[in-house]
């Protein structure tokens, strides 16, 4: 994803555009899978030592609210991050090593239309993120 990308939609989505919002968001896309805050703090001081650890997690919320990111819960409740592409998605996240792959709406809206259907409930937003063992990591495995 590239800078002048995160900067339009962080700029859509109200917020503001620093260099620490762009440096966060950079690492977080670089990493290719999901980071805790005190990963990307830790992979930025070498980068940008003047970075703090409070701005990298104030700055993986915003990415989180501008939808640049998406927060992901892993055991004993611990967030975890993901960049994300623009558009609605949800995730396939492994467990093992951590990769996470978007998986589009398709997949999902039956289960919406026939949650909405049944249960005349108007569903105006979905988010919805599996968690388990990657193909890569199950071949590996056995």
């Amino acid at each position: 994803m590239s800078v002048e990308t995160i900067a339009d939609r962080l700029r859509a989505a109200g917020e503001r555009v620093t260099r620490q919002r762009l440096v966060v968001a950079d690492a977080l896309a670089a990493t290719g899978r999901q980071a805790t805050a005190q990963d990307l703090y830790e992979r930025l001081r070498a980068r940008a030592p003047r970075i703090g650890r409070a701005t990298v997690f104030r700055t993986l919320e915003a990415l989180v609210a501008a939808g640049v990111a998406r927060r992901l819960e892993g055991d004993g409740h611990v967030y975890a991050y993901v960049a994300c592409r623009p558009g609605h998605h949800h995730h396939l996240a492994c467990s093992r090593c951590g990769r996470v792959e978007e998986i589009g709406e398709g997949y999902i809206r039956p289960v919406a239309e026939r949650v909405a259907a049944e249960r005349g409930f108007r569903i105006d937003d979905a988010r919805l993120d599996f968690y388990g063992v990657c193909a890569r990591c199950t071949a590996l495995a056995g």
